[in-house]
């Protein structure tokens, strides 16, 4: 088949992500359709059961935060990898101190001071998997890589890359994070060779699974480990 009877169409936008000029430096996907030729998805499964835990900076302070079991493929390869994300954004509502009982006759050494913070999460409406589409652009750094899904009014945001430089964007209501071993450059290099052997721009899919026990609030000690969860 030569080049010709391929038919392709392309559609560009000449801003399609309204960038600023902040935003230089980031890369655009442009999608590409193709009548004649299927578009493949990949899929994205977040689940409900804890893998382990990470530490992000949380409005400045580094907090432990429980991480999930992510599992990524796609409908042409089949190929599945296995990665760790965040579900929860811990918000700082007040410190409270605990007293020893020493304190009682003037030795305050031993008294300790904790901080709790309320617990802010994105869960399906409704139990079991529930099934997202993300926006047909990405965002796309030399560190980084993120995709965005609106749900409601609410715009919801998977991150992957440098998670010490990660901060909230103010246009973001909920995040999730993507852990792995290299800052997130492992999460990316799957993509990528992924959308290479899927040739057209693919679908993403993203799939959630709504968790049973929902963590209320968490307790943190002064190192910002979690000491204790409440649970709704």
């Amino acid at each position: 088949m030569s080049f010709m009877e391929l038919d392709l169409n392309i559609r560009m936008s000449e801003n399609p992500l309204a960038l600023n000029k902040s935003d230089a430096g980031e890369e655009v996907v442009v999608v590409r359709e193709e009548s004649r030729f299927k578009q493949h998805t990949i899929n994205i499964l977040i689940s409900d059961k804890e893998e382990g835990n990470v530490q992000l900076n949380i409005n400045g302070t580094l907090l432990e935060i429980p991480t999930y079991k992510l599992t990524i493929t796609d409908d042409k390869t089949e190929e599945i990898r296995v990665f760790q994300v965040t579900r929860d954004i811990p918000h700082f509502t007040e410190e409270k101190q605990h007293k020893s009982l020493l304190s009682f006759i003037g030795i305050k050494r031993f008294d300790t001071t904790s901080y709790l913070y309320e617990n802010i999460c994105f869960e399906p409406d409704k139990e079991g998997i529930t099934e997202y589409t993300l926006d047909k652009y990405r965002r796309k750094t030399e560190d980084s890589i993120s995709y965005t899904f609106t749900h409601r009014g609410q715009t919801i945001l998977l991150y992957a890359g440098n998670i010490e430089n990660f901060q909230k964007p103010q246009d973001v209501d909920y995040y999730f994070v993507i852990v792995d071993a290299h800052n997130g450059q492992s999460f990316m290099g799957d993509i990528h060779y992924r959308e290479q052997l899927l040739k057209l721009t693919p679908k993403v899919q993203l799939q959630l699974i709504k968790r049973k026990q929902l963590t209320k609030e968490i307790e943190y000690t002064q190192k910002g480990q979690i000491k204790k969860k409440i649970y709704l």
